[in-house]
């Protein structure tokens, strides 16, 4: 690969570029899984034709999934690519909580996060979360630039917060799909919690994120307590 072709793909010329070629030059810059998918994600939308803009329809949750999501009993949360709160069971729905009862609505978990003060009590490593929705919804814009919602969930989080368009000009990339949580719950206290993210093949974009804790820790006990807690029945109104 000659010097004035290496200028040319970081000037963004990368609408004929191999695969082969762009998987060299991953290589030689040591870019992570995350990383390689981006770029291949920027060529491959390199196009000269850009499709027209569209404002799609606001993801469903099947009736087949909100059954398999109400049958876990771990707190299960069903999210589209934007990171939007789309459904959870009682007990995913009680341990985010904070976020399905935000003043920011609709429930998304960047909206949350950067522009509800009560998120930097909830989220333990608020910082690190607010690094990591950034990096997580850089690496969705290059996978789907022309993807209306997401460009304005992406405007108005860097109209509104200069955190996150400090962030977002360092493009960064990550994937979202393990990892620890660690949230101080205004019900239950301290929770670190482990999640994984599944996706749904059938449903583009929508994944089913599950969280669980340490057994015999003091989070698994907080969640058999939160679980308590949801499982109580409201007071009848005597009035």
């Amino acid at each position: 690969m000659s010097i004035d072709y290496y200028k040319r793909l970081e000037r963004g010329s990368t609408s004929r570029v191999s695969e082969s070629v762009l998987g060299a030059l991953s290589r030689a810059l040591q870019l992570d899984d995350a990383e390689h998918a981006h770029l291949l994600d920027l060529a491959r939308n390199a196009g000269p034709v850009v499709p027209r803009t569209r404002r799609p329809a606001r993801a469903r949750v099947r009736p087949s999934v909100m059954r398999i999501l109400e049958s876990m009993r771990a707190p299960a949360i069903v999210r589209s690519s934007r990171v939007d709160y789309l459904a959870a069971n009682p007990l995913g729905r009680a341990l985010y909580a904070p976020v399905f009862d935000s003043r920011e609505q609709p429930a998304n978990s960047a909206r949350f996060t950067f522009l509800d003060p009560a998120a930097r009590d909830f989220y333990e490593d608020w910082e690190r979360t607010a690094r990591d929705l950034v990096a997580h919804l850089r690496s969705e814009a290059g996978r789907s630039p022309y993807d209306r919602s997401l460009t304005d969930l992406i405007g108005e989080l860097s109209t509104r917060s200069p955190e996150f368009s400090r962030w977002w000009a360092t493009h960064d990339v990550r994937y979202h799909r393990v990892g620890t949580k660690r949230l101080n719950h205004p019900v239950v206290g301290e929770l670190e919690l482990s999640y994984d993210v599944m996706d749904l093949p059938a449903d583009e974009g929508l994944n089913i994120t599950a969280y669980s804790a340490e057994p015999g820790s003091r989070s698994a006990e907080a969640l058999d307590l939160l679980a308590s807690w949801t499982a109580t029945p409201e007071p009848a109104d005597r009035s």
